[in-house]
């Protein structure tokens, strides 16, 4: 009785097995492509960025050695003006156009360096970054209307703004050539007193309070050495 009832279950086993055999099959005939397309999107996919890679690679390679070109030209206006025709995309768009800007200024030609930094620092397709650093530069230019200079860079001197320190000194060098030495003064002590002071900073600002009259404080230990 006992061997009648293993070989009982023995059958039931297989059968069991064979039945869930069929039916693996069966769904893998009915839905196998799926796998298949599976399988062809990620090998597709891969191979896609790839050449996406590729072309992202070339194409910055291709912009970098236009820039090296342009930079070559010896004649300043020239060299302006081919930098500025760089094709570029992405990062490489800010990095041409801080390029032309800071050729442009060197041409002594600051209304276009002004126009080239404001519309980089208005282009929302650029990191954030560059457009902070294009505002900041474009307010650290020459310019014959003072207000428009200092209202500029008190807007990038409020909490928050990643150059903020250093809008507070270009405004009180400002302040000081407008012959407010008390308001250049009290722009220093707050750069002084500021935790975020870095070494360099602070001893330009020490430096400038010393020439002006007034007694430093005291560095504080954990000061940023940058």
């Amino acid at each position: 009785m006992g061997v009648l009832v293993s070989n009982s279950d023995s059958f039931i086993d297989e059968v069991t097995e064979e039945v869930r055999r069929e039916k693996l099959f069966g769904q893998l005939r009915k839905y196998g492509w799926i796998g298949v397309a599976a399988v062809v999107a990620i090998v597709g996919g891969a191979a896609w960025n790839e050449y996406r890679t590729a072309q992202e690679r070339n194409a910055a390679q291709a912009t970098g050695d236009a820039l090296l070109a342009a930079l070559e030209e010896n004649d300043v206006a020239a060299r302006a003006s081919e930098i500025a025709g760089v094709e570029a995309e992405g990062s490489a768009t800010a990095v041409t156009a801080l390029l032309t800007a800071a050729t442009q200024e060197e041409a002594d030609d600051a209304p276009a360096a002004f126009a080239t930094l404001t519309a980089l620092a208005a282009n929302e397709d650029i990191p954030v970054m560059y457009r902070d650093l294009a505002a900041f530069k474009a307010a650290m230019l020459p310019s014959d209307d003072a207000t428009a200079r200092l209202a500029a860079l008190e807007a990038l001197s409020q909490p928050g703004q990643p150059f903020r320190l250093l809008a507070l000194e270009q405004m009180a060098y400002a302040t000081l050539d407008g012959g407010d030495a008390e308001g250049a003064i009290a722009l220093l002590r707050s750069i002084e007193e500021d935790a975020g002071v870095t070494r360099g900073l602070l001893e330009r600002v020490q430096t400038l309070m010393v020439a002006l009259g007034e007694t430093p404080a005291e560095p504080p230990a954990d000061v940023q050495t940058q």
